[in-house]
Formats: structure tokens, sequence, C-alpha cells
């Protein structure tokens, strides 16, 4: 395994390991602030600018609509009229649905499409994304706060809570895009989001057996287990009429849906056949009287504008319902603000673009803490209405002000059209709507690519359908924690190996072709070395050394001289980790090895520095790359063969 030394190689040649100049304690906090919480450099276009430039920048900044408007070409509006028709046609049906499925009147579902997408289109950065309420944060907010209060019993106290935490999440919202906390929202991992969503989806559809099957009596529990204990325990409840009527038309939105597959082009069968569902089942309930046999219906809607609601929260902040409102809207709230960024982002990629996360939080933030105070309750950018809106064609937020136009023509002079609306109907919607949410596909996926991942997502997944949707978000929550803590504190270690007839050094784990150096270990670290994972790299160290030893044992080789720490890959030290690598030294001392350190990052070698640790190690046993290292190794080995009693004394300088 060992080759002839080349003296012409190594030490004349030499890179010398350089120490950086210390920088000025503000500086080095300023730098620190700028990589956490301005990483995109959002001012970097305000350099150099004239004060009222500056502040034009500024303005279009927060109002993006001050930005694209000016820029807006008249052969957009074409495009943006017939999207956002299009989605208003969608906007109607699942507003309602959405509005029943969260405890609150379906007048609330239309009030959320009119000023939240308004606020969006002056604030949010999305040229796609369309505003509106979601099925999954209604869901949290009615299981939240139907434990405090019935919807049914006291409805007006309910809707004021439910006011109240649409409050609390635009105010969360907003204040980690202000704040520049965006980071948080990652914290829920795709697989965390992918699981959560399927549980709630099929928790959801459940209960929508309720109302395909006209059952009176039905449960207030969510998970599956009571949920088919209750539908089969009234099956003396069930009626012909709601579950011909509610699987009729869900055999409809299917087939709708597949000839949208099938044809992209006929994207907007599936888009207006909700509305169609809506349209028809209304008809046949008038024309029937179908609301005499067992056929639910929606009733009178209010007229008119949103209601203003300022004081309907007052009442609530002098209330014992505050803490349970406030809980609802910052869970919601962090669910609804995960889903749309995903979902803005997800689509400005495929018309490659640009979103800014925290310009979206902000917009978000904004658009429910203005609804919360006219009638409105959570309102996000949920994927099937913004789907719809991609495929009709959007160009810019127009779509969105369209729809908004929309609804607010509805609320004046429509209203009373659907108020023989079937609620069956609504519950078929419902259902088609968060089928679309089961991505099974993309378990499998998650499977075959990182099996842990998978199994956060069904631990989500199984938590909500067995437990409740807050049981299955802590499940997802906690576990995507642990795993994180694990990977901070298990960092990986590799065991290098030259690869043969080249100058690189590879894991021998990935390349069985890389050949050990005799009587040299080299190690690379592969992560910040901290006060969290200290203790398991000193040991893991040792663990390596011993089973180098052993190795060399049984092989006969030349006998363990020489450490070599590849921390090409450690960004950074703390004390914790400095002491580490001092008892690494000691520890080599006293077994008569050297330790060696290879490539150290500038934040690294600065502590390094300032804690004398350099001075301990020597200067001249620290290299810029693992080859250099290797090289004097083996140069040392050399000289040793030759002068056995030198082999303490000698250092790679004395090459020179």
């Amino acid at each position: 395994m060992g080759t002839d030394y080349d003296h012409d190689r190594y030490s004349p040649e030499r890179v010398e390991v350089e120490i950086p100049p210390p920088k000025p304690l503000l500086t080095a906090v300023k730098s620190s602030m700028k990589e956490t919480f301005f990483p995109d450099d959002p001012f970097r276009a305000f350099k150099n600018q004239p004060a009222s430039k500056k502040a034009v920048m500024g303005l279009q900044y927060f109002f993006t609509i001050l930005d694209w408007a000016p820029r807006y070409k008249l052969s957009y509006l074409k495009s943006d009229i017939i999207a956002g028709i299009t989605i208003s046609s969608l906007a109607v049906p699942q507003g309602i649905s959405y509005a029943s499925l969260g405890g609150v009147p379906p007048i609330v579902g239309i009030y959320g499409s009119f000023v939240p997408p308004l606020v969006y289109a002056i604030l949010g950065s999305s040229r796609d994304i369309a505003i509106g309420p979601v099925a999954v944060a209604s869901l949290l907010l009615n299981s939240i706060l139907s434990e405090e209060v019935s919807p049914t019993q006291d409805p007006k106290l309910y809707f004021q809570m439910a006011l109240t935490a649409c409050l609390f999440s635009g105010i969360l919202q907003a204040g980690l895009g202000f704040l520049r906390l965006g980071f948080v929202v990652d914290l829920l991992s795709h697989a965390t989001i992918l699981g959560f969503m399927g549980g709630a989806a099929t928790t959801v559809i459940l209960q929508q057996l309720k109302g395909l099957l006209g059952i009176k009596h039905f449960t207030q529990k969510a998970d599956v287990i009571s949920v088919l204990t209750s539908v089969f325990n009234h099956f003396h409840e069930w009626e012909w009429e709601p579950a011909a009527m509610g699987f009729g038309f869900l055999l409809v939105l299917f087939l709708t849906k597949f000839i949208s597959k099938k044809r992209p082009s006929l994207f907007w069968v599936s888009a207006l056949a909700p509305l169609f569902c809506v349209v028809v089942g209304s008809l046949l309930v008038f024309l029937t009287h179908a609301d005499e046999h067992n056929i639910k219906v929606i009733g009178p809607l209010k007229k008119g504008m949103n209601p203003v609601t300022v004081s309907d929260i007052g009442k609530i902040f002098k209330s014992r319902h505050l803490a349970v409102s406030a809980k609802a809207g910052l869970i919601s709230g962090i669910i609804g603000l995960a889903e749309g960024v995903a979902v803005g982002r997800s689509f400005a990629t495929v018309k490659n673009y640009h979103i800014d996360g925290n310009k979206e939080m902000i917009a978000f933030g904004m658009m429910n803490i203005i609804g919360s105070c006219v009638s409105c309750f959570l309102s996000a950018g949920p994927f099937s209405r913004t789907a719809v809106n991609f495929n009709a064609g959007c160009k810019t937020q127009v779509s969105n002000i369209v729809m908004a136009i929309m609804m607010l023509l509805t609320l004046l002079f429509l209203t009373p059209l659907f108020q023989h609306t079937p609620l069956v109907i609504l519950s078929s919607i419902i259902v088609m709507a968060m089928f679309g949410l089961i991505d099974i596909p993309a378990i499998i996926h998650l499977w075959k690519i990182d099996k842990i991942d998978c199994m956060i997502c069904m631990g989500a997944y199984l938590g909500v359908i067995f437990g409740s949707v807050e049981i299955g978000l802590s499940i997802a929550v906690v576990v995507s924690l642990l795993r994180l803590i694990l990977f901070i504190t298990r960092p990986r270690t590799l065991n290098l190996g030259k690869i043969p007839n080249t100058s690189v050094y590879r894991s021998v784990d990935q390349y069985p072709t890389a050949n050990n150096i005799p009587g040299v270990l080299i190690l690379q670290i592969d992560s910040p070395i901290y006060f969290a994972n200290s203790n398991y790299l000193r040991e893991r160290i040792s663990r390596w050394i011993f089973e180098e030893e052993d190795r060399i044992k049984a092989s006969g080789e030349t006998s363990l001289q020489y450490l070599i720490l590849d921390i090409s890959t450690v960004g950074g030290i703390d004390t914790s980790g400095i002491s580490m690598l001092e008892e690494v030294k000691r520890n080599l001392d006293r077994r008569n090895l050297k330790l060696v350190l290879a490539n150290p990052r500038s934040e690294v070698i600065k502590k390094l520095d300032n804690a004398k640790f350099i001075e301990t190690v020597g200067l001249e046993w620290m290299f810029v790359t693992v080859v250099d290292a290797v090289e004097a190794c083996k140069f040392q080995l050399q000289s040793t063969k030759h002068n056995p009693g030198e082999e303490n004394a000698k250092t790679p300088e004395d090459n020179v």
C-alpha cells in the first residue's frame, strides 16, 4: 500500500495555514445578525441610492402592488380576468363548504374570499396564489374551539372566538415576517406537513359521513374509531335521499377531476364542477321540495358587505375564552402559513420567479388581521384554488382582485340564490377536496428515499386519525425535532482513504477502492463541533483509533503513528469543542500518537488560536489540505525508518 516518498513534493511548495486577523466585536455581531436574519440581503438594492429613491423602494418592498402595478401590461388583463372569474366559480361553493367545516356561518366563507384577496394583492409577492379559506385550518379551528364552546349551542360566542383566533393567527404570521423569523416555519418538514395534511383530510372525509348519510346524532370526537363507531351505531338513522344525492354528485366531481387530469386543457371542467353541483342541487331542491324529505339546506344567507366585527373580538379579550382562542389561532396560523408559502413557492418555481418568504408572511398576517375585523376567519392559499388559478393562465395578482370583485357582486346581489343549496352537496365538495390532500405517491416516494422521513409522515398521519389534530401535529413536530437533535448530537465521522492514481482522499465506505495510508488514520468530521456533540465526537474518535489499531494488528501493517483530522467541513466550534480537541490531544500523546489538523476554517482557527490550542498542536502540524498533511506524515515515517532515534524530535519544518 506504501509508495516511494518524493522529497520535492513536500515542504518547499507547502502553503502555510493562515490565521485571519480578528474582527471588531461590532463588525462580527453585525455579520452574524445579517447571516441569521437577512440571508437574502434585501437591502442590496438600496445601496448607493438617493434618499427619495430609498423611500420609494421601501414602500415598494412592503406594498408590492407599487412595484408590479406600474409594469402591468394590458395584454395580461384578459388572462387575469378569465382566471379571476374561474376561481370565483370555485370560491363560492368551496368557501361555504369550508365555513361549515370550521363551524362558522356559511356566509363567512364568502366573506373570506372578498377582503383577504384584496389585501394580499396589495402586499403579496406571488403571482399565482389564490386566497381564501383552507380546509385543514378550518378543521383545526373547529377541533380546538368546539372543546370550549359548541358551534351549534352557542354559535355567536363560537363565531367571536373564531374571529379572535384569526386575529392571533395574523399577529403571529405578520410578526414572523417583520422579525425575519421565517425559518421557524421550516421546523415543519415536508414529511410532517404531508402526513398531517393527509391525516386531517382523512378525518374530514370520515366526518362528512354524517351529512352524506343524513345521520342526526353524531359524535363530537374526530378520531377514526369514534367516528366509525358513531356511523354504525346510528345505522337506523341513515337516510337514502341524502345518500343518493351526496354520492351521486360526488361521482360527478370525481369524473370531472378525472377528465381534467387526463386532458389538462380541460382544467375548467373540474374547476366549474363544484358550482355546477351547487346550482343543480339547489334547483332540484327548489323544484322537488326535497328539503321536506330529509334533505337539509343552507337556509337564508345575509346580503351585503362584510360587517365590522372589532367589538366582537373585544368581547373575547374580556372573557375567559381568550386563551383557547389564542391557542387555536397560533396553531392554525402556523399550518396555514406553512401550506400557503409552500404552495406559492411551488408554483413560482414552475414559472421561474422568486417569492420572498418574509413578505408572504407579512401579507398573510395582515390579511388575517384585517379580515378578523370584517367577519373573516382564517384565510391562506389553498392548493386546489391556486392550481385552478395557475391553469387558468393568471399573470399577476390582478386575478385575486377580479375574484374579490366577483365575491362583492355575489354578496350584494346573489346570496339569496344559495339558500336552497343542500348541505349534502357541501359534504361532497369537501370530500372531493380532501382526497386531493392524501398524496399516496408522495408517501411511497418518501419511503424509497428516506425511511425516517416516511416514519415521521406516518406518525403525523396516524396521530391525527387515531388521536386528534393536535396530537398528530405534536407527534410530527416532536419526532422532527428529535431527528434534528440526533443530527446535531450524532454527526458523521468518516474514515478517508486515497483513491488510486489520484491525490484525492474520500470515504472508504463510499469508495471501497480507496487505500489507507500505512501508519496514518485520516478522519473527517462532518459538522460543527459544539457542546451537544463534543462528548460523542471524543468517544467516536477514540473508537476509530481502537478499530484501526485492531485492523493493523490483524494485517501486520505499520503501527499507527498519526491521526489526521480533516476539519474542512467544521463550520464552527465552541469552548466545549475546543476542550474536546485538547482532551483528544492529551489522549494521543499518552499513546505516542501525533495529532494533525487539515484545512481548518476561518472561524475555527481563530478560536483555536485564542484558546492557545495551536501552540499545543504546533502550527507546523496544521495543513491547508489533507494531501499536504499526509505527505508530511509519510516524510516523517520515512525519516523515522532511517533515524529511529529522532522520531520525537523531528517536525515537518526540519525538511526546509
